[in-house]
């Protein structure tokens, strides 16, 4: 099994900036791609970016230009850039790891709040 610990959410005013860490441990020798994703006030969970193990990177149109995923396999931690926030962008984040045993097989984290506010 993988574990996924999500943390550096916050409060923070539109225009502002914040920086999201996913800590993985357990079977990290599973853990293939990883992938953000996020669930805003009354609405689906949605994929925010992703990037493979040789560091390969998408992201959704909406935060092209604005956010950034990194990854730290040594350190086996996933991270998200977060610059010029939105209200728009206020949701809880989830840190999520696919598995190098097959589709069926996805690891999550419990999320990280992320509010947008003046």
């Amino acid at each position: 099994q993988v574990q996924l610990v999500e943390s550096g959410g916050g409060l923070v005013q539109p225009g502002g900036s914040l920086r999201l860490s996913c800590a993985a441990s357990g079977s990290i020798y599973l853990i293939d791609a990883m992938a953000w994703y996020r669930q805003g006030p009354g609405k689906g969970r949605e994929w925010v970016a992703s990037i493979s193990r040789s560091g390969s990177r998408n992201y959704t149109d909406s935060v092209k230009d604005r956010f950034t995923i990194s990854r730290d396999n040594a350190k086996n931690q996933l991270f998200l850039q977060m610059n010029n926030l939105d209200i728009e962008d206020e949701a809880v984040y989830y840190c999520n790891a696919g598995s190098r045993l097959g589709p069926q097989y996805v690891y999550w984290g419990q999320g990280t709040q992320v509010t947008v506010s003046s």
